[in-house]
């Protein structure tokens, strides 16, 4: 059984991990390498799932050239998880979703949205990688549903969180932040919002059920079957010991 969170290293790949089985999670692809799509292909991949807004989805000076031919042979699918142009965007989750006290309402409000990603999951051959910008919170929302699915204890999920918020906030330590609203933080400042989104992440997954959540929005007993079948397996033998 694969453990969970095993750090991946394709190269230029920011926050890249496993989510469980066949799914991973990293920020944008983008700053993946010619080299880096080499290896996700060589490891299997053949599905990048983009959950950003179509806004987010640009290029920019710092990014590698990478030849398109390299990545072609991957599919990526843009997916995105929210319209950020949506009336009560701004009022529940400020300039975007960044803390797991807004997930329950990040949930309700773009139900549709998440529900597709999980059928692309569903209907994706091969491994698949889901990614947002900075990899930590939309692509930590579809991985802590997909944990729960496939049988991950809540501290496990937990500190798959953690280390998606600290990956991020290296990453802003070398190249700095993007937003003066996400800045890099000292380790006491990190600790010190850690222990805060803990408490809330785990009153989020206290509340959460995703198999519920998913029937309800539409994905199907086989769609939900061959998700689990992504993640490796897990929540069947959890189910069954």
């Amino acid at each position: 059984m694969d453990s969970a969170h095993d750090s991946v290293h394709w190269d230029g790949a920011v926050n890249a991990w496993r989510i469980a089985g066949d799914v991973y999670r990293m920020g944008r692809h983008e700053w993946v390498t010619e080299a880096g799509w080499q290896q996700m292909f060589d490891d299997g991949v053949r599905t990048v799932i983009d959950l950003r807004a179509d806004r987010e989805r640009t290029s920019r000076d710092t990014d590698p050239q990478v030849p398109e031919d390299v990545k072609a042979r991957i599919a990526v699918v843009h997916c995105p998880t929210e319209d950020p142009d949506h009336s009560r965007f701004s009022e529940l989750f400020g300039p975007y979703l960044k803390d797991p006290e807004q997930y329950a309402d990040y949930l309700q409000l773009f139900a549709e949205k998440v529900a597709a990603v999980f059928k692309a999951i569903a209907a994706s051959p091969g491994k698949v990688v889901v990614h947002c910008s900075a990899g930590r919170d939309r692509s930590g929302v579809i991985a802590l549903m997909l944990q729960r699915l496939a049988g991950y204890t809540d501290e496990e999920i937990i500190s798959g969180y953690e280390l998606a918020a600290r990956g991020i906030n290296e990453r802003h330590r070398t190249h700095g932040a993007p937003h003066a609203h996400d800045p890099y933080l000292p380790d006491d400042e990190l600790e010190a919002l850690l222990t805060q989104r803990r408490t809330s992440l785990q009153a989020f997954l206290d509340a959460l059920d995703p198999e519920r959540y998913l029937s309800a929005q539409g994905v199907t007993d086989p769609e939900l079957a061959a998700v689990r079948s992504k993640a490796g397996g897990r929540g069947a033998a959890t189910m069954q010991s």
